[in-house]
């Protein structure tokens, strides 16, 4: 309902989406952890017991910031090649995961199907079954693709160690890990001590392909050879 104080412009209803635009912005501020319902109601000038005719609570305005999030995402382009459609889209949720603070935290585990979500999974769906993969399969692909690249990205957000919460950065940290593996008793860590720098020498863009490939590979099993 629009709302007057004294002489001053009525304001605008207050709708879902302006509660999920203003949660963005909340988000992108403060944080997951910072996010409240008393925020929101603050970024779009009204009181928090308004909110409550949209949603009930908290859980209820992280949906429709759940759907907000997906809402600039761009499918890769149809090219009839599967796999690069698949690895196009995981490249691009992370990416986009990426830019947006705390985005991660918001969308691990929630499936809330909004307009804008569900426009991707059904353009992702889509793909999987002109590739060939059985209705079934394609669902628990569509799941497991997602949350690959929503697990990724939440350990790479996360500190590597205390030390990175005070201004170490991740190469410095992960060099200061080989150090100590190389220094272990080689009687006892044999394999620590030779694979020192495989462990920490990549880099995260080249783990997250890494295990999209071979992800990728064992997909290709679940088509016929001349689909693959």
């Amino acid at each position: 309902m629009p709302t007057t104080d004294g002489d001053a412009t009525p304001q605008p209803a207050l709708t879902r989406d302006a509660l999920a635009q203003a949660a963005l912005r909340v988000l992108e501020r403060d944080g997951l952890a910072g996010l409240s319902m008393r925020k929101v109601a603050a970024e779009v000038g009204v009181k928090a017991a308004s909110l409550y005719w949209h949603v009930r609570n908290k859980e209820e305005l992280l949906d429709l910031l759940n759907d907000a999030l997906m809402a600039d995402i761009e499918a890769p382009p149809r090219t009839g090649d599967w796999r690069a459609e698949l690895r196009g889209y995981c490249e691009r949720y992370r990416t986009h995961l990426l830019a947006r603070r705390d985005a991660a935290k918001v969308v691990a585990g929630r499936l809330a199907p909004g307009p804008n979500l569900l426009h991707l999974m059904e353009g992702q769906l889509d793909r999987l079954r002109a590739a060939g993969f059985p209705a079934a399969d394609a669902a628990m692909v569509s799941y497991l693709l997602g949350a690959y690249v929503q697990g990724f990205v939440l350990q790479e957000q996360s500190p590597m160690a205390a030390a990175e919460t005070t201004g170490t950065g991740r190469r410095e940290l992960a060099d200061a890990a080989a150090e100590r593996f190389r220094a272990l008793p080689p009687a006892e860590f044999p394999n620590l001590v030779a694979m020192a720098g495989d462990l920490t020498g990549p880099d995260l863009d080249d783990r997250f392909a890494f295990g999209l490939e071979r992800i990728l590979d064992g997909l290709a099993a679940l088509l016929p050879p001349e689909r693959r």
